[in-house]
């Protein structure tokens, strides 16, 4: 109450006050909404998607370039060497004292030769 009467007062004393800065319409405000979001879909375009699709795109060509002989280390973890490639998603991993065992394609993490070429 005595709030009010306060702010009553000081519009009274001094009426020669600049007026408060307008709201904006509806249609600016839809605007800069829109530009924000469309700020925020980029952002999320450059950070998260176009990489993803980069590293997939070289796992592809990787796994494409498989071939007899590569060293490559399975998801699991394994290290062997292709002894043959059966069709186009399995492999046939030498892991050593004449253990062969079969693995999906897609389950070749890395291939260990590229890494002592850029060694």
């Amino acid at each position: 109450m005595l709030i009010s009467q306060a702010l009553a007062a000081a519009d009274a004393v001094a009426p020669a006050v600049a007026p408060a800065a307008a709201a904006p319409s509806a249609g600016d405000a839809f605007l800069t909404n829109m530009g924000l979001i469309l700020a925020m879909f980029i952002l999320f375009y450059v950070l998260l998607i176009r990489p993803q699709q980069k590293r997939f795109k070289a796992q592809q060509a990787m796994l494409a370039a498989l071939k007899v002989g590569d060293r490559v280390v399975t998801g699991a973890g394994f290290i062997g060497t292709i002894a043959s490639l059966k069709n186009d998603t399995e492999v046939e991993v030498d892991l050593g004292n004449g253990l062969k065992v079969t693995a999906l394609r897609y389950t070749i993490s890395t291939v260990a030769n590229d890494e002592k070429k850029a060694a």
